[in-house]
Protein backbone atom coordinates (compact mmCIF):
# COMPACT_ATOMS: atom_id res chain seq x y z
CA UNK A 1 0.00 0.00 0.00
CA UNK A 2 1.24 3.47 -0.95
CA UNK A 3 0.32 5.80 1.77
CA UNK A 4 0.44 9.60 1.00
CA UNK A 5 0.51 12.33 3.49
CA UNK A 6 0.15 16.00 4.27
CA UNK A 7 -0.40 18.24 7.14
CA UNK A 8 -0.38 21.98 7.99
CA UNK A 9 -1.05 23.26 4.35
CA UNK A 10 -2.95 26.10 5.94
CA UNK A 11 -5.02 27.16 2.95
CA UNK A 12 -6.76 30.58 2.41
CA UNK A 13 -7.76 32.21 -0.41
CA UNK A 14 -4.75 33.35 -2.08
CA UNK A 15 -3.40 29.93 -1.67
CA UNK A 16 -6.06 28.62 -4.11
CA UNK A 17 -4.86 26.11 -6.67
CA UNK A 18 -1.22 26.29 -5.54
CA UNK A 19 -1.62 22.39 -4.61
CA UNK A 20 -3.46 21.23 -7.29
CA UNK A 21 -0.86 20.45 -9.91
CA UNK A 22 0.70 18.59 -7.59
CA UNK A 23 -2.32 16.22 -6.80
CA UNK A 24 -3.12 15.58 -10.25
CA UNK A 25 -0.85 13.07 -10.75
CA UNK A 26 -1.17 11.52 -7.27
CA UNK A 27 -2.91 8.14 -8.34
CA UNK A 28 0.39 7.67 -9.98
CA UNK A 29 2.44 7.40 -6.68
CA UNK A 30 0.04 6.73 -4.00
CA UNK A 31 -3.47 4.67 -2.99
CA UNK A 32 -4.41 6.94 -0.41
CA UNK A 33 -4.18 10.35 0.77
CA UNK A 34 -4.60 11.85 4.76
CA UNK A 35 -4.48 14.95 5.65
CA UNK A 36 -3.13 15.19 9.55
CA UNK A 37 -5.02 18.49 10.44
CA UNK A 38 -4.45 22.46 9.80
CA UNK A 39 -5.78 22.14 6.80
CA UNK A 40 -7.09 25.99 6.96
CA UNK A 41 -5.44 29.21 8.16
CA UNK A 42 -7.95 30.44 10.70
CA UNK A 43 -10.80 27.58 10.10
CA UNK A 44 -13.54 30.06 8.36
CA UNK A 45 -15.90 28.00 5.81
CA UNK A 46 -14.14 30.13 3.10
CA UNK A 47 -10.70 28.99 3.93
CA UNK A 48 -12.29 25.26 3.78
CA UNK A 49 -14.44 25.68 0.39
CA UNK A 50 -10.15 26.51 -0.54
CA UNK A 51 -9.21 23.15 1.09
CA UNK A 52 -11.99 21.42 -0.78
CA UNK A 53 -11.31 22.25 -4.34
CA UNK A 54 -7.96 21.78 -3.63
CA UNK A 55 -8.60 17.64 -2.38
CA UNK A 56 -12.07 17.02 -3.80
CA UNK A 57 -12.14 14.26 -7.13
CA UNK A 58 -8.65 13.22 -6.93
CA UNK A 59 -9.33 9.71 -7.94
CA UNK A 60 -7.99 7.94 -4.38
CA UNK A 61 -9.96 8.32 -1.25
CA UNK A 62 -8.83 11.25 0.86
CA UNK A 63 -8.70 10.63 4.49
CA UNK A 64 -8.26 13.75 7.09
CA UNK A 65 -8.80 15.32 10.72
CA UNK A 66 -8.51 18.45 11.92
CA UNK A 67 -5.96 21.05 13.42
CA UNK A 68 -6.19 23.52 16.19
CA UNK A 69 -5.93 26.50 13.10
CA UNK A 70 -9.18 24.72 11.99
CA UNK A 71 -10.86 25.01 15.47
CA UNK A 72 -10.16 28.44 15.75
CA UNK A 73 -13.56 30.23 14.44
CA UNK A 74 -15.33 27.64 16.27
CA UNK A 75 -16.64 26.49 13.13
CA UNK A 76 -15.08 23.16 12.82
CA UNK A 77 -18.32 21.36 12.96
CA UNK A 78 -19.42 23.12 9.28
CA UNK A 79 -15.44 22.99 8.32
CA UNK A 80 -16.43 18.69 8.82
CA UNK A 81 -19.67 18.86 7.06
CA UNK A 82 -18.33 20.85 3.98
CA UNK A 83 -15.47 18.43 3.48
CA UNK A 84 -17.65 15.32 3.89
CA UNK A 85 -19.89 16.78 1.12
CA UNK A 86 -17.04 17.10 -0.73
CA UNK A 87 -16.07 13.38 -0.87
CA UNK A 88 -13.74 13.48 1.61
CA UNK A 89 -13.76 11.15 4.71
CA UNK A 90 -13.24 13.22 7.62
CA UNK A 91 -12.33 11.25 11.42
CA UNK A 92 -12.77 12.47 14.96
CA UNK A 93 -12.67 9.63 17.12
CA UNK A 94 -13.76 7.33 14.29
CA UNK A 95 -11.81 4.82 11.89
CA UNK A 96 -12.85 3.97 8.56
CA UNK A 97 -11.47 1.52 5.85
CA UNK A 98 -10.62 1.31 2.13
CA UNK A 99 -9.97 -1.50 0.35
CA UNK A 100 -6.58 -0.97 -1.69
CA UNK A 101 -5.97 -4.26 -4.80
CA UNK A 102 -7.89 -7.07 -2.44
CA UNK A 103 -5.95 -5.80 0.79
CA UNK A 104 -7.91 -3.80 3.90
CA UNK A 105 -6.52 -0.60 5.43
CA UNK A 106 -7.92 0.54 8.29
CA UNK A 107 -7.69 4.91 9.48
CA UNK A 108 -8.41 5.95 12.98
CA UNK A 109 -8.04 9.40 13.08
CA UNK A 110 -8.26 12.21 15.95
CA UNK A 111 -7.16 15.97 16.23
CA UNK A 112 -5.03 15.13 19.26
CA UNK A 113 -3.93 17.40 21.74
CA UNK A 114 -1.28 18.70 24.38
CA UNK A 115 0.07 17.95 27.79
CA UNK A 116 3.48 16.87 27.15
CA UNK A 117 5.51 13.89 27.64
CA UNK A 118 6.43 11.28 30.46
CA UNK A 119 8.19 12.39 32.87
CA UNK A 120 7.14 16.49 31.68
CA UNK A 121 3.72 16.22 31.61
CA UNK A 122 0.89 18.30 33.09
CA UNK A 123 -1.80 15.94 35.40
CA UNK A 124 -4.96 16.25 36.14
CA UNK A 125 -4.67 18.25 39.80
CA UNK A 126 -5.31 21.81 40.78
CA UNK A 127 -6.98 24.41 39.15
CA UNK A 128 -10.62 22.78 37.31
CA UNK A 129 -8.71 24.70 34.40
CA UNK A 130 -5.41 22.47 34.36
CA UNK A 131 -8.00 19.22 35.19
CA UNK A 132 -9.94 20.08 31.83
CA UNK A 133 -6.89 20.88 29.81
CA UNK A 134 -5.22 17.32 30.89
CA UNK A 135 -8.91 15.96 30.52
CA UNK A 136 -9.33 16.94 26.85
CA UNK A 137 -6.25 14.83 25.83
CA UNK A 138 -7.50 11.92 28.03
CA UNK A 139 -10.57 12.05 26.51
CA UNK A 140 -9.34 12.16 23.28
CA UNK A 141 -6.96 9.41 23.81
CA UNK A 142 -9.56 7.10 24.86
CA UNK A 143 -11.29 7.99 21.63
CA UNK A 144 -8.27 6.82 19.56
CA UNK A 145 -8.17 3.82 21.60
CA UNK A 146 -11.77 2.86 21.18
CA UNK A 147 -11.50 3.42 16.92
CA UNK A 148 -8.32 1.94 16.89
CA UNK A 149 -9.80 -1.53 18.34
CA UNK A 150 -13.10 -1.38 16.09
CA UNK A 151 -10.32 -1.84 13.00
CA UNK A 152 -9.97 -5.81 12.28
CA UNK A 153 -7.47 -4.72 8.90
CA UNK A 154 -4.67 -5.74 7.27
CA UNK A 155 -2.87 -2.45 7.80
CA UNK A 156 -3.47 0.09 10.79
CA UNK A 157 -2.56 3.45 10.60
CA UNK A 158 -3.69 6.52 13.63
CA UNK A 159 -3.87 9.77 12.06
CA UNK A 160 -3.58 12.85 14.40
CA UNK A 161 -2.21 16.20 14.14
CA UNK A 162 -1.12 16.62 17.71
CA UNK A 163 2.19 14.68 17.91
CA UNK A 164 2.27 11.27 20.19
CA UNK A 165 6.32 11.33 20.67
CA UNK A 166 9.39 13.47 21.13
CA UNK A 167 11.13 11.95 18.16
CA UNK A 168 9.33 14.00 15.49
CA UNK A 169 9.60 17.65 17.71
CA UNK A 170 13.10 18.06 17.55
CA UNK A 171 13.71 21.07 16.32
CA UNK A 172 11.10 22.68 18.06
CA UNK A 173 11.83 25.05 21.22
CA UNK A 174 11.72 22.35 24.57
CA UNK A 175 9.84 24.76 26.07
CA UNK A 176 6.76 24.22 23.95
CA UNK A 177 6.29 20.43 23.59
CA UNK A 178 3.59 20.55 25.87
CA UNK A 179 1.43 22.46 23.27
CA UNK A 180 2.93 20.03 20.52
CA UNK A 181 1.45 16.35 21.43
CA UNK A 182 1.29 14.20 24.70
CA UNK A 183 2.40 10.94 25.58
CA UNK A 184 -1.78 9.73 26.21
CA UNK A 185 -1.49 9.91 22.22
CA UNK A 186 1.04 7.37 22.05
CA UNK A 187 0.12 4.60 24.53
CA UNK A 188 -3.28 3.38 22.35
CA UNK A 189 -1.30 3.12 18.94
CA UNK A 190 1.19 0.63 20.79
CA UNK A 191 -1.34 -1.16 22.60
CA UNK A 192 -2.93 -1.72 19.05
CA UNK A 193 0.56 -2.51 17.56
CA UNK A 194 -0.40 0.35 14.74
CA UNK A 195 1.56 -0.10 11.20
CA UNK A 196 2.13 3.78 11.19
CA UNK A 197 1.22 6.87 12.83
CA UNK A 198 1.22 10.03 11.13
CA UNK A 199 0.85 13.71 12.64
CA UNK A 200 1.35 16.92 11.42
CA UNK A 201 1.62 20.68 13.84
CA UNK A 202 5.21 21.02 14.66
CA UNK A 203 6.19 22.63 11.68
CA UNK A 204 9.71 23.37 12.95
CA UNK A 205 10.36 19.40 14.31
CA UNK A 206 11.81 16.27 12.41
CA UNK A 207 9.96 14.09 10.22
CA UNK A 208 10.97 10.54 11.62
CA UNK A 209 9.95 9.17 15.05
CA UNK A 210 9.05 5.70 16.94
CA UNK A 211 6.93 5.18 19.49
CA UNK A 212 8.31 3.43 22.94
CA UNK A 213 6.98 0.24 21.79
CA UNK A 214 8.75 0.56 18.19
CA UNK A 215 5.97 1.97 16.17
CA UNK A 216 7.04 4.42 13.11
CA UNK A 217 5.45 7.85 13.65
CA UNK A 218 6.10 10.61 10.85
CA UNK A 219 5.64 14.41 11.18
CA UNK A 220 4.05 14.76 7.45
CA UNK A 221 3.80 18.75 8.45
CA UNK A 222 4.62 20.60 5.04
CA UNK A 223 7.30 22.69 6.42
CA UNK A 224 9.01 19.08 7.24
CA UNK A 225 8.42 16.75 4.17
CA UNK A 226 8.75 20.46 2.09
CA UNK A 227 6.90 18.89 -0.46
CA UNK A 228 3.52 18.32 -1.62
CA UNK A 229 2.83 15.35 0.28
CA UNK A 230 4.83 12.44 1.36
CA UNK A 231 4.72 8.11 0.44
CA UNK A 232 5.11 5.55 2.78
CA UNK A 233 5.11 2.11 1.29
CA UNK A 234 3.06 -0.43 3.74
CA UNK A 235 2.76 -4.00 3.59
CA UNK A 236 0.74 -5.93 6.21
CA UNK A 237 2.91 -7.71 8.76
CA UNK A 238 6.16 -6.15 7.58
CA UNK A 239 5.47 -1.96 7.33
CA UNK A 240 8.49 0.10 5.71
CA UNK A 241 8.63 3.96 4.99
CA UNK A 242 9.45 5.19 1.58
CA UNK A 243 11.26 8.86 0.74
CA UNK A 244 8.98 11.92 0.29
CA UNK A 245 7.35 12.54 -3.07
Amino acid sequence: MRIAAVGDVHLAEDARGALRPALENLPEHADVLLLAGDLTRHGTLDEARVVADEFADLAVPVIGVLGNHDHHSNQQDEIIDLLTDRGLIMLEGTSTTIDIGGETLGVAGVKGFGGGFAGKCASMFGEQLMKDFVGHTVEISEQLRKSLAQLDTDVRVALMHFSPVTDTLHGEPPEIYPFLGSYLLGEPIDEHHVDLAVHGHAHAGHERGTTPGGVRVRNVAQPVIRAAYAVYELHPATPVAAAAT
